[in-house]
């Protein structure tokens, strides 16, 4: 059943959403049309262009991505903290940079002499911008209508482009933020798409591994969310380090192999023993795919997401019982 997405999407029980967009029907978002000879393999730069803009605007941050043929993965942040802290001219300037806004907004914006009263309307509209901007819902429509009218207008149709609103999943502590971001980064070599995960084109991963090869793990890519630098304690970086997060992805797309499943290699990364995750689990949800519904987590947190949101039961409970042992 179809459910409101305030319900789906609460800052206040976890920051962290892994969503997930698929084109309607048989609609091409990047690749090739082996039925038409069309190839659309461009339209992934326009993803990742966007994605950044977004970033640069939005009080949301990307940790990771990958996008595929006909649907792309982001896994995003809210950062509430410094949107809470911009001024009214700052939400102004960053909302009209997508959308003009009303009249008003816009005689503000040229310096037009306002009544009080006119002050007053304008910072109403000042709060609701500075909602939305910390909103991800606002964040996938910016990203997803850009996108279908790009694609529309290059096919030269109209009508919808995607098959429906974007499905999200709560990820509820950092051991389901860390099984999503590798399950997304890992997408193109389950496909058969990539080799390795550094080949694997327009993914985070790659995006990561190319700033290492420039920089040192010291300097990481701007518009992504940072990892913790070791000994670093942080709420403004993700909560692993860099090197673990590589090394555990690395292990993870050489382990997810026909002839390997249900085998666990003798290095197993230490990460999955810190966090408390099972490594056969680990590997079966990185083979098989999307295990889960609206919500990752280990299971008291799903229990206690799933009354929140007013429910007994959440979809995925027995397998993250299974994935994420207790503490």
């Amino acid at each position: 059943m179809t459910q409101a997405r305030s319900n789906l999407i609460d800052a206040d029980s976890t920051p962290y959403y892994h969503c997930i967009a698929r084109c309607v029907r048989r609609a091409w978002l990047c690749g090739e049309d082996h039925l038409t000879g069309k190839n659309y393999e461009h339209r992934r730069q326009w993803v990742v262009d966007r994605l950044e803009q977004l970033v640069e605007i939005f009080a949301i941050e990307v940790c990771a991505y990958a996008v595929m043929s006909n649907h792309y993965h982001v896994v995003l942040h809210i950062n509430k903290a410094p949107a809470k802290a911009w001024s009214r001219d700052e939400v102004l300037v960053r909302w009209t940079s997508l959308f003009s806004g009303p009249l008003l907004v816009q005689r503000y914006l040229a310096k037009d002499r306002l009544s009080e009263a006119e002050l007053n309307r304008v910072d109403e509209y000042v709060e609701t911008y500075r909602s939305r901007l910390m909103d991800i819902s606002w964040f996938m429509r910016c990203l997803n209508e850009h996108l279908a009218r790009e694609a529309n207008r290059e096919d030269g149709c109209k009508g919808r482009f995607w098959e429906g609103r974007f499905k999200s999943q709560a990820l509820l502590d950092e051991a389901a933020l860390l099984t999503c971001m590798a399950y997304v980064d890992l997408n193109p070599v389950r496909a058969k798409l990539a080799e390795t995960p550094e080949s694997s084109d327009f993914t985070s991963i790659q995006q990561r591994s190319r700033q290492i090869s420039k920089t040192g793990e010291s300097k990481q890519p701007a518009t992504l969310k940072p990892f913790r630098m070791q000994g670093q304690k942080t709420d403004l970086a993700l909560p692993y380090t860099l090197y673990d997060y590589l090394e555990l992805v690395d292990w993870s797309g050489r382990a997810v192999r026909l002839d390997k499943r249900g085998a666990i290699a003798s290095d197993l990364p230490p990460v999955l023993e810190r966090l408390g995750i099972n490594p056969d689990e680990w590997l079966q949800t990185m083979h098989q795919g999307n295990r889960f519904c609206r919500a990752v987590g280990r299971l008291a947190v799903m229990k206690a997401y799933a009354l929140k949101t007013g429910r007994q039961w959440v979809q995925g409970m027995s397998i993250c019982s299974r994935l994420y042992r207790l503490n």
